[in-house]
């Protein structure tokens, strides 16, 4: 992998995660909260789950490795979300404007949630945090859908023809 990929799959996370934050944007409160049989218990949840996912590893790029989720995930608002996503997308772009390919090979060692210990590099992490929240944003399109709602695409290619036409 090399940074300008590293940055480009970020600015395709942005540009996905914007699209949802958008659908999400036209449902009501309830549909919002509204219980559903999925990975977690509502569409607010899974937006939440996927913020706090990013802020999380962000912070063992950081040579952090928090102990517990944050504890903004419990009772977000969609704004708050929102805002807090913009603050992890900002930092992280700080962070990867100073990499470079050999820091992309350089291991990252962390300490999950559970306490346990693990080394990566770098790259294959950025690799793993933009398909984890791909992965939830395809639940967010099921969820989107049971609510009466057309999610958008964010499909890869979708955002290159996107891109090339900006």
């Amino acid at each position: 992998m090399t940074t300008d990929e590293a940055r480009e799959l970020f600015d395709y996370g942005s540009w996905a995660n914007a699209r949802m934050f958008g659908a999400a944007a036209a449902l009501t409160t309830e549909q919002l909260e509204a219980a559903v049989a999925s990975s977690f218990p509502s569409v607010l949840a899974t937006l939440a789950h996927i913020v706090g996912v990013e802020w999380i590893w962000l912070r063992r790029w950081l040579g952090e490795s928090p102990a517990a989720i944050p504890e903004w995930i419990a009772r977000p608002s969609l704004r708050d979300l929102q805002e807090r996503l913009a603050a992890v997308e900002e930092e992280r772009a700080g962070f990867l404007a100073s990499r470079t390919e050999e820091d992309l090979k350089a291991v990252v060692t962390y300490r999950g949630l559970d306490g346990q210990t693990f080394s990566l590099p770098l790259g294959k992490l950025i690799r793993h945090v933009v398909n984890h929240s791909t992965y939830h944003r395809g639940q967010l399109a099921t969820l989107l859908r049971q609510a009466g709602h057309t999610p958008p695409s964010t499909d890869f290619s979708r955002y290159l023809h996107e891109a090339v036409r900006s």
